[in-house]
């Protein structure tokens, strides 16, 4: 096998044109082809990524993706998720020998029923951190290997029951409404995976913010933007808008599980290519074989990737993988 080049990323302002994007993947497509480089594992983000603004996967991107399989290509999802929000869109694109979660907490092997890698959020802290949402009045819920704990439906796990409202019973994603969190997790003996935090004004957002970081050993997500959903309610589209932050343990990503799969695989990280959109994706494209950016994105903001492709309501994901796997 060539052995893959590391490609420095190139540094240009926000003032870029397209073509400038363009320019660069078009240079980076020519280097994959002459190097003849076989990918062995593509990790792909959801949200943002490969589900549209209505949480769905084109049929263009599902039969790429199951062609890429089809070539030996080991595909999995690495999400902020829970698994039990992932599996059904894992059934459907065929990619469910293994599943990310919790944007790296945990590491499942699907095939064999068993975890490989974990990372569990302190209880103390949870609690701790549920105590300022609490009295700050800002909303929040709470990620375990098996639901999302929340005081209502709202941002994030609205759109979670509008989804699986599309779903038979067994494929929903678990919601659990209690009105007493703080009471519920301290009796729980459920692992906690992750922390979303959600609110529509910035100011108050930042402020909290500000205060969850003072705390030690938790990571707290930059995300500088609003999570732009939609959901139909009868013929009426309904837009709905966030900023929001995800909190885990300190030094977790979805880089961090990467690496543990592909140490089980016995695959190399320059045979990685990762997908992805938001901060939480940043480290594994950084620093897989090939990064591909989501158009419109944090990353793409931050320039951030090898390659740059068209938004989540496009099928870029399926034209770039179909040109990837033509390099072989």
């Amino acid at each position: 096998m060539c052995k893959f080049l590391n490609f420095k990323q190139e540094k240009f302002d926000n003032n870029k044109s397209q073509k400038n994007i363009v320019k660069k993947n078009n240079k980076m497509y020519n280097k994959i082809e002459r190097m003849k480089n076989m990918y062995k594992l593509i990790a792909i983000d959801l949200d943002g990524t490969l589900l549209n603004s209505y949480g769905e996967v084109s049929k263009e991107n599902c039969e790429a993706i199951k062609n890429a399989i089809n070539n030996g290509i080991e595909v999995v999802i690495a999400s902020g998720r829970m698994k039990g929000s992932i599996i059904s869109i894992a059934e459907e694109i065929g990619a469910t020998n293994y599943i990310i979660s919790g944007n790296g907490a945990i590491l499942y092997d699907n095939k064999n029923d068993k975890i490989l890698y974990e990372s569990f959020l302190n209880k103390e802290k949870v609690l701790k951190i549920i105590k300022i949402c609490e009295e700050n009045s800002i909303y929040y819920n709470i990620y375990t290997e098996n639901e999302v704990i929340a005081k209502n439906l709202n941002y994030n796990v609205l759109f979670y029951n509008y989804e699986n409202s599309k779903k038979v019973e067994d494929k929903q994603t678990k919601i659990n409404i209690i009105e007493d969190v703080y009471k519920y997790v301290e009796k729980t003996n459920a692992n906690i995976v992750k922390i979303t935090i959600c609110d529509e004004n910035q100011a108050i957002f930042n402020r909290i913010i500000n205060k969850l970081k003072q705390i030690n050993d938790i990571d707290v997500l930059d995300i500088e933007h609003m999570s732009r959903k939609k959901i139909m309610s009868g013929t009426e589209e309904v837009n709905i808008g966030y900023y929001y932050t995800e909190i885990m343990n300190k030094n977790i990503n979805k880089w961090t599980a990467i690496q543990e799969l592909i140490k089980n695989l016995g695959i190399e990280e320059k045979e990685v290519i990762a997908i992805g959109d938001n901060v939480n994706d940043k480290e594994m494209v950084e620093k897989a074989g090939l990064g591909i950016a989501i158009g419109n994105s944090w990353l793409e903001k931050e320039h951030i990737g090898d390659i740059f492709i068209s938004d989540n309501n496009s099928n870029d994901i399926a034209k770039n993988i179909t040109k990837i796997l033509q390099k072989h």
